[in-house]
């Protein structure tokens, strides 16, 4: 007889949890696939650290292979599903389709950027999901002082060192916070020739910053934030960019060459093409994470509707514990329907919550307990070592050498600003040339690699700048994105062409080239806002 054969959709933090849990269980009885697009798990909380050169790319990334032995890893974006056949159509890394049958199927595919009706902001800011976005900013941020203190031109200095962040959510904050201290750092070592400091805006539409957390914790991180220097602005938000700068809602025109964009996630669109019962984009599922009629389909994560069995009336949010947690559930109730066990309902209570101000600074309330200072900053790092499936030892070490150490603020290149465009169904995979009819990468100006002509004398890309993560105070919500569990983007098809050709200088489609991801087709529209 052969082995039943169960297929994750998407190894962020409720499809990995899934795996790693099964894996357990099953004890070689069934054959577990895991469909991602990268072989590794990404520990989100950690991406700003990333991003501020405190901890290296893959100290943040987990091994899919490695960490789950009896787990197979199919390395690809799932694209069409067909229910009724219980197949799963995906499109490998070098443009190779393919297809799994299963006879359980777990969709766990997170959520992507969220992009909301304002002019200008897909063509001039990034997201923040992405190991490929955090290294852009790193690079890009480090570019912009070094040109900056190159020129004896104040308003040119002043716009580049100028970092504009939209969300006070989980991410936006720590991106901010993390950002002064980073480039006041690069300036210690290289003072600018106009006198000035790097300015950091931070703006929300809420009337405080962290408005998911308690008065008292948001007071700690708006306090340290407004002493590090950081400009924080809430009630305010971006009413239109431009390749100058933003135009604030209040009126004011901010020039800069940053826009860090934080302002929501919604579910990934592959959950709504499946034609099943929705909730606001998200796959409603029963409190065994079970899809009404489709007792083999299930669903945790960003992807599901979870009904909250501590709230009734209401779903569980987007958070990372939430997803985390749901991803232990599912793997015991798949069991279960093998007949391993009772199916459990998904109950949960959280935790508390962990924010990373830089240096020693941090907010958090562990089991209800608020703590700021050094003895948050010691809980959060602690929370994040405990909550990590791997590189515990590597994160501890790249940790205690940034105390020591100054950071080594350099320009890799490896990521170019067109290769992370804000709208996106895959920010976890940079786009790289070589799509066969695809278009090239242009600015306004019409020159090739996304740089804009202004941008391109300095060797510095297109201002297309990085982006920061969703926060739930604007509209859509935030996934929380500092406990364990919130879950990385998705699966998403790379079928069809992309919008992306090798720029002039870049090698054409080949063995070696992998396609980029596919442009997203749910753009919002004013209703959405």
């Amino acid at each position: 007889m052969s082995r039943p054969r169960i297929v994750i959709v998407g190894a962020g933090f409720a499809g990995y949890r899934t795996a790693q849990t099964l894996s357990r269980r099953a004890r070689g009885r069934a054959e577990i696939v895991l469909l991602n697009p990268t072989d590794y798990f990404l520990y989100l909380p950690l991406l700003p650290q990333v991003a501020a050169g405190i901890l290296e790319p893959r100290r943040v990334t987990v091994s899919l292979s490695g960490t789950l032995p009896h787990v197979r890893l199919v390395l690809g974006e799932a694209g069409r599903i067909d229910l009724d056949a219980r197949q799963v159509h995906y499109s490998g890394p070098e443009g190779e389709g393919g297809t799994l049958s299963y006879d359980r199927l777990v969709l766990a595919a997170g959520s992507v950027n969220k992009l909301l009706p304002i002019p200008g902001v897909a063509e001039h800011a990034h997201g923040f999901r992405g190991l490929p976005e955090a290294l852009y900013l790193r690079d890009h941020v480090t570019r912009q002082v070094e040109l900056a203190a190159a020129t004896d031109d104040r308003r040119r200095c002043s716009s580049r060192c100028t970092f504009v962040v939209v969300g006070a959510g989980y991410t936006g904050t720590e991106v901010a916070a993390h950002g002064q201290l980073f480039t006041d750092a690069q300036v210690a070592k290289q003072p600018l020739r106009t006198g000035m400091r790097p300015r950091w805006i931070l703006l929300d539409i809420a009337d405080r910053v962290l408005p998911e957390l308690d008065e008292r914790l948001s007071r700690t991180a708006d306090t340290v934030l407004r002493e590090r220097g950081v400009d924080v602005r809430m009630g305010t938000s971006v009413k239109e960019a431009t390749s100058d700068g933003v135009l604030l809602t209040d009126g004011e025109f901010v020039d800069t060459r940053t826009l860090v964009w934080c302002v929501g996630v919604r579910p990934d669109p592959l959950a709504e093409s499946l034609g099943l019962p929705m909730e606001r984009g998200r796959l409603l599922v029963d409190p065994h994470l079970q899809v009404p009629g489709r007792p083999e389909v299930f669903a945790c994560g960003d992807a599901a509707a979870v009904p909250d069995l501590e709230n009734p009336g209401s779903y569980t949010p987007m958070t990372a514990q939430h997803a985390w947690r749901q991803g232990k559930v599912c793997a015991h109730n798949i069991a279960a329907s093998f007949g391993d066990g009772e199916r459990q309902a998904y109950r949960h209570k959280d935790l508390g919550f962990v924010v990373d101000l830089g240096g020693a600074k941090a907010a958090a309330n562990p089991l209800g307990v608020n703590l700021s200072g050094v003895a948050a900053g010691a809980v959060t790092r602690g929370y994040h070592l405990a909550a990590m499936p791997g590189n515990r030892v590597r994160v501890a070490a790249d940790w205690l050498l940034d105390a020591v150490l100054p950071r080594q603020a350099v320009q890799l290149g490896l990521v170019r600003s067109w290769s992370v465009p804000l709208d996106t169904a895959s920010p976890e995979v940079a786009r790289v040339p070589g799509r066969p009819g695809s278009a090239s990468p242009t600015d306004t100006d019409g020159k090739p690699g996304g740089e804009s002509v202004k941008t391109r004398s300095g060797g510095e890309p297109a201002r297309n700048q990085p982006g920061g993560e969703p926060a739930r105070n604007q509209p859509g919500g935030e996934p929380a994105k500092n406990q364990p569990g919130g879950e990385p983007a998705k699966n998403r098809p790379t079928a069809g062409t992309s919008d992306v050709a090798p720029p002039p200088d870049q090698p054409g489609p080949g063995p070696d080239v992998a396609p980029g991801p596919v442009r997203r087709t749910d753009r919002f529209t004013e209703g959405d806002a």
